[in-house]
């Protein structure tokens, strides 16, 4: 069970009989790998340079994000804006590409958009841990207090519900699995979906009654 981070959720009396709260962090370790093949070698993995190309053709840009080969290190480029108006980026943002912003390099590298885009993946191992409060009570026990998890992402790598529920419990899949069917654990998305962003999911005393049941 990782502890690293001990934090506490104060009581804010939302959702009804839910009285123990606990934040668990998606903390960020590194940037993804971008898989693309590399011209120079046979390898597929490159890391960002740091470096963002602007270059400018009257009042027309094209921008590249600077990636290098993780093998020989040949540099490659990754089209972020090609041909675009220099009216039709905010100022702001001009200025980021053009000093080699850190800020603006990490967003361009974990953007799964641009990914798509460019037709390259990106490889999330490595990258997160899961740092949470140590558990409030057994969650085995029928009379444990209901519990609501506040699961928060520093940064959105896809990791599948189930994994994040194994990792903060320390508990086997069959057993978080169990909890799930039973509703001990209540999702607001399937257990096998891939989460990247926020979200918050409870766990109850015991199994809702089945329909029809007194």
């Amino acid at each position: 069970m990782n502890s690293s981070r001990d934090i506490r959720v104060p009581a804010d009396g939302r959702g009804p009989g839910i009285d123990r709260k606990a934040l668990w962090v998606v903390t960020e370790l590194g940037l993804p790998t971008i898989l693309k093949a590399c011209v120079s070698c046979r390898s597929i993995r490159h890391h960002p340079t740091g470096k963002i190309r602007v270059n400018a053709n009257h009042k027309l840009l094209d921008v590249w994000l600077l990636i290098g080969c993780a093998l020989c290190g040949r540099t490659s480029k990754i089209p972020v804006h090609e041909r675009i108006n220099v009216r039709a980026l905010e100022n702001e943002r001009l200025l980021m590409f053009e000093n080699n912003d850190p800020a603006m390099v990490r967003r361009l590298t974990m953007d799964a958009t641009l990914a798509r885009r460019a037709a390259y993946q990106l490889d999330w191992t490595g990258t997160w841990r899961l740092d949470t409060d140590i558990p409030f009570y057994d969650l085995r026990r029928e009379d444990a207090a209901p519990l609501e998890v506040i699961i928060r992402f520093e940064l959105p790598a896809p990791i599948r519900v189930e994994k994040l529920l194994t990792t903060g419990f320390g508990l086997s899949r069959p057993a978080v699995r169990g909890m799930v069917d039973s509703g001990r654990i209540r999702l607001p998305l399937s257990i096998d979906a891939k989460a990247r962003e926020d979200f918050t999911f409870i766990v109850v005393t015991a199994p809702p009654p089945s329909p029809g049941l007194p």
